[in-house]
């Protein structure tokens, strides 16, 4: 009979290392071990410097190192888990699926549908390994329950995570992996957490970040997108 082994991991969480995060990794990677979890992905920003760090570090805190970046592509935003080189930011989405793979890694969808968030519309969805189903700042249950459905309906496994920006609301929400071909927690390395992934058999847990927290975040997320908006109808050359 082969073996498995049930890990939990946290993979949507942000360093001092994205624009929008607060603390190094080793304070992530504390905390972590400290409430149990078995690893989490460092997914910064179009930024993947301070993961590399993390996933190296990792090991020294009891943790499965495994690198990743939240990359902007033109429907919106995609996690790349797994992978060693951050892909080209706003490349097309079914482009940047294709190279996520090509290099080892897995593509995942976050916060699916949420305009102020740079998140897919659900149109723009046609191929990728995971939906985040799951995401601990969302505002109301709706958006959560509307990516299971999605998920569901369109045979995509399910994920969940914090997408903490700082250390105390890390795991707040985590995926349960089972790995096949790995007899202990000390056997499993980046490859078997990304299989796990694709195979699609995990369990998902975590609940909602305190309202006035996902409230500001929600706010931010909407002037970020207005801002955004702003400047890339500014001529590049205006912008010099």
């Amino acid at each position: 009979m082969a073996s498995e082994t049930t890990i939990t991991i946290d993979p949507h969480v942000h360093s001092e290392g994205s624009y929008d995060g607060h603390e190094p990794v080793e304070l992530l990677l504390a905390q972590a071990s400290d409430i149990g979890l078995d690893g989490i992905v460092v997914t910064d920003h179009d930024t993947i410097r301070e993961s590399l760090r993390a996933a190296e570090l990792a090991p020294e805190y009891g943790l499965v190192g495994v690198p990743g970046v939240e990359v902007s592509t033109a429907a919106g935003h995609l996690l790349a888990i797994g992978v060693e080189e951050r892909p080209e930011p706003h490349r097309p989405l079914d482009e940047t699926v294709a190279e996520i793979r090509d290099s080892g890694g897995v593509a995942v969808v976050p916060h699916p549908f949420q305009r102020t968030r740079h998140g897919v519309r659900k149109g723009r969805i046609t191929d990728c390994d995971a939906i985040e189903v799951y995401n601990s700042w969302i505002f109301t249950g709706y958006r959560n329950r509307r990516a299971r459905q999605f998920a569901a309906r369109n045979d995509y496994p399910g994920v969940a995570a914090s997408d903490a920006h700082s250390a105390k609301y890390l795991g707040r929400a985590y995926t349960e992996l089972t790995v096949e071909g790995a007899s202990s927690k000390a056997d499993i390395d980046r490859d078997h957490v990304v299989r796990a992934f694709t195979d699609g058999d995990a369990e998902i847990h975590g609940h909602r970040q305190p309202l006035y927290r996902s409230v500001r975040h929600y706010a931010l997320g909407a002037g970020r997108k207005v801002g955004h908006g702003v400047a890339a109808s500014v001529p590049s050359f205006a912008r010099l």
